[in-house]
């Protein structure tokens, strides 16, 4: 055996190897650190004269990437673990290689995690480099909504693989950075209580920081005052999650025929002007969540709230009626906003080039992954159209996010919805050692790939009760079982 054979196999590598996520760090004490940080970060020509061959080795290439060529890079397995966060669950997949690197990806909050396995046998044994041709060959099986989830957590992870394989954080790959921070915006979700949701959003500025928030405002805290919905005596308003068939929740915006009174629209003003007393308006201040009502009532609406100049009216309609947003968007003051729910840059196109919305908010997670995310963002700046970008998943999508909100310059803000969990941060840890985020701005790192490693106690213990798995073996997902060419 040579010597940088000996030394290779005392770190528990072979030739072209990096190590295994579950490897331990070098002791600090240990000879070969003292060697690699003696002399103010080199080491005198002397103390290499007298030093074992392995560590003279060690101290030689301490600064070289050992990893094999990426050229030579295979995808070898899938695996999972699916966490429960507060919008749900979320599922993190691990890509792993004949090198022994990997990369993390998310599937999209409250998505299942067949979604991304079922790709699993359509990209084993291809280069994860290759991450354009193999976004292109699983692209027909992501859809809108959640169904987007699985090619979007596939491309993160492929975007992890490659940075770590080049040794350069993702950022970098998609033609560098124009910010060292991201702006974060604070999402808060509803109280019927004014004063306690006031409450709550002074924490997030005060508090916690932020400068910038969001603020759920819908029809369901005012559905106990009389005389102000109507068509309330037929559905259900308070259930706009429920997704049963047939019920309010799984009715789109225009069948419904629900509208809000003038008394209504007074109620919810007030409830605006009650956040406006305390936080001014040097914050800027979005909304969201509104109920399932048509276009003239959102514009109704939007007409009522103009005069609290809001940062944003988002998803007053499902993003598929292009037409309606349009009228909507001119016939209101205040910036409209949709997105999260579009996959693939096509659907995206047709509504910017229509100015369908002052904003576009793509959830990267749904969206089709990084790059897909910031050509979406590249063409709407092109049509004078920021991107705000939508987000409420676990910190390996947040980190994915901030790598696409740092490489795209009409960025506004990017949604962090777990702020009311206590440690959300705590489910990961990034390779620089700074914090996910602090004051309202993530960091955006330089450690290779997406630069964040799994907290492995933290996720083990609060797995998805239902699925216990912690990226265990997935050999039910190795074969392709379909003709999925798309021409003939």
């Amino acid at each position: 055996m040579t010597a940088s054979q000996k030394f290779l196999a005392k770190m528990g590598l072979t030739e072209g190897q990096s190590a295994p996520p579950d490897a331990k760090e070098e002791r600090p004490n240990s000879r070969r650190s003292f060697l690699r940080t003696a002399g103010l970060g080199g080491l005198a020509l002397g103390g290499l004269l007298f030093a074992p061959i392995e560590d003279t080795l060690a101290h030689c290439t301490s600064k070289v990437n050992r990893y094999s060529g990426p050229s030579d890079l295979k995808i070898t397995d899938m695996r999972y673990a699916t966490v429960m966060n507060t919008t749900g669950r979320c599922t993190i997949i691990r890509l792993d290689t004949n090198q022994g690197i990997y990369g993390y990806g998310e599937v999209r909050d409250g998505a299942d995690w067949r979604y991304a396995l079922f790709l699993k046998s359509r990209i084993v044994g291809m280069n994860p480099c290759s991450v354009e041709q193999i976004f292109k060959r699983i692209k027909q099986f992501g859809g809108n909504g959640r169904q987007g989830g699985g090619v979007s957590g596939v491309e993160m992870a492929l975007w992890d693989l490659t940075g770590k394989a080049y040794h350069v954080p993702v950022y970098q790959l998609l033609g560098g950075k124009y910010r060292d921070s991201v702006r974060l915006y604070a999402d808060t979700p509803e109280e019927e209580d004014p004063n306690v949701f006031v409450a709550k959003l002074k924490d997030r500025l005060e508090g916690k920081g932020f400068t910038f928030l969001k603020m759920d405002l819908g029809i369901e805290m005012i559905r106990k005052i009389p005389g102000t919905i109507v068509n309330s005596n037929f559905w259900d308003v308070g259930r706009q999650w429920n997704m049963a068939p047939m019920t309010y929740g799984a009715t789109q915006h225009p069948f419904t025929q629900v509208q809000i009174t003038p008394k209504g629209l007074e109620e919810m003003a007030k409830y605006v002007v009650k956040v406006r007393d305390v936080i001014g308006y040097e914050v800027p201040l979005a909304s969201d969540h509104y109920g399932h009502f048509d276009m003239n009532n959102a514009i109704r609406l939007g007409k009522a709230l103009d005069p609290y100049r809001l940062a944003w009216l988002e998803d007053l309609i499902p993003w598929q009626f292009t037409d309606d947003w349009k009228e909507i968007t001119r016939a209101i003051e205040t910036p409209t906003n949709t997105g999260e729910d579009i996959f693939g840059k096509e659907s995206f196109i047709r509504h910017i080039d229509a100015h369908a919305t002052d904003l576009i908010h793509p959830d990267l997670a749904t969206a089709g992954g990084i790059m897909e995310t910031k050509k979406i963002g590249d063409y709407a700046e092109e049509k004078g159209i920021a991107m705000a970008m939508h987000f409420a998943g676990l910190p390996i999508s947040f980190m994915a996010n901030v790598h696409c909100a740092a490489a795209t310059q009409n960025f506004v803000a990017l949604e962090h919805h777990s702020l009311d969990l206590p440690y959300w941060s705590d489910f990961a840890k990034t390779v620089d050692g700074k914090p996910l985020f602090e004051k309202g701005f993530a960091h955006v790192p330089d450690s290779p790939g997406l630069g964040v490693e799994l907290n492995e106690d933290m996720i083990r213990r609060h797995l998805d009760p239902e699925n216990k798995n912690y990226f265990g073996p997935t050999p039910e997902w190795d074969n392709v079982r379909s003709w999925d060419r798309l021409w003939s």
